[in-house]
């Protein structure tokens, strides 16, 4: 098997801040690394997952026992470089079957300076996360003493307090994106840490995107005379970013707005709601949310770490979604102020398709042609 890097594999040790170690061998990269190590049950989409910038900064976890499998594709990319800080694998294979790959995940590693770490007991690592929580860890191939790598995983930063959407983004300044075919209406988006797939999701449906950074002033976004506002997704912890959630109830009230991941969690501050660091979160494609509207069940991709907390939702401030594997809040409106937000990712990029008529309904209200409910 194919090492990912001149002069064959290097072992490897992961250990977390407990103290818990696994053993495995490079397949791309050397060195060390440290961040919050979180798992994934998506058995596809390899590619989207570590380049979603929502990853920034943690150590990756893939529970489906075989990645690689299909190569690197060109324009699956979610953003230019690989987002995680590593990428942990029970079994990497170097022989891409899909026609379309023109690379192997180890090349997409290892351009982006990122380690990718097989043979480890994924099995054991995800229990272990998933009975402890979702904790501070660091790979090494420069050093396997256990007690020296636990003390450098409890001197990491934690996710708590931790501003990533600030540095998750390159966009410096506004930059149009126009509709693909008619345009039915203009939308600012406010780029914490974007994926690639939510503006072709937008523009497909005839919003021409306004991409503008998330640093941006409520005079500034108002100035763009925008038909709506969408607040995208992104790294880290929402209550760290108090600017953006001033600027937002700057905006409330003035435009639609529609959020998704950390743009739903930043409109739940701007509305009065508190936010929490969640045990392992959800990372993952197939986690069913309940629409309390319709009733509908969606099965949805999903990639978070802090929820917002449901008892602190103010009057007027609706629940319109909830998780069904734990009964998080997944969704929130306030009708008074034309604002709502889901905690998934409704682009699923690259699955699965439940959530696309959040897309439409935004599109549709802010153009004018229905009012969303």
């Amino acid at each position: 098997m194919e090492s990912g890097f001149k002069g064959g594999r290097s072992r490897a040790l992961i250990v977390l801040e407990d103290g818990a170690s696994f053993p495995g061998w490079t397949f791309a990269g050397e060195g060390e690394v440290a961040g919050e190590v979180v798992f994934t049950t998506s058995m596809v989409g390899y590619q989207e997952t570590l380049t979603d910038p929502s990853y920034r900064g943690q150590i990756l976890l893939f529970t489906y026992p075989l990645i690689g499998n299909y190569g690197v594709i060109p324009g699956d990319d979610e953003s230019a470089t690989v987002q995680a800080a590593a990428v942990l694998v029970r079994e990497y294979t170097s022989y891409p079957s899909n026609w379309a790959s023109e690379r192997s995940l180890a090349d997409l590693l290892n351009e982006s300076g990122v380690m990718g770490i097989e043979g480890i007991d994924t099995r054991a690592l995800t229990r272990h996360l998933r009975d402890k929580g979702a904790m501070r860890g660091v790979v090494s191939t420069v050093e396997h003493n256990v007690s020296v790598l636990r003390e450098k995983a409890n001197t990491h930063p934690t996710m708590i307090g931790l501003d990533l959407a600030s540095t998750s983004t390159q966009l410096t300044e506004p930059t149009l994106l126009p509709a693909f075919g008619e345009e039915l209406c203009t939308v600012v988006a406010l780029d914490y840490g974007v994926k690639g797939s939510i503006y072709k999701e937008l523009r497909s449906r005839g919003a021409s995107v306004l991409a503008t950074p998330g640093s941006a002033s409520a005079e500034e976004i108002l100035a763009q005379g925008a038909d709506g506002v969408f607040l995208s997704n992104g790294p880290g912890d929402p209550a760290a970013l108090e600017s953006a959630v001033s600027t937002l109830r700057g905006v409330l009230g003035e435009t639609p707005v529609f959020g998704i991941c950390l743009g739903h969690q930043l409109l739940g501050l701007a509305l009065g709601c508190e936010t929490y660091k969640m045990p392992f979160g959800h990372h993952g494609a197939n986690h069913p949310v309940r629409n309390l509207t319709t009733g509908r069940i969606e099965i949805t991709s999903q990639n978070h770490g802090f929820s917002v907390r449901e008892e602190t939702m103010p009057e007027g401030v609706e629940l319109t979604h909830r998780n069904l594997y734990d009964g998080t809040v997944e969704g929130l409106g306030s009708k008074s102020l034309n604002a709502w937000s889901v905690q998934y990712h409704p682009e699923s990029s690259p699955g699965p398709r439940d959530s696309g008529y959040l897309f439409d309904g935004f599109v549709e209200s802010v153009s004018g042609s229905v009012e969303v409910k």
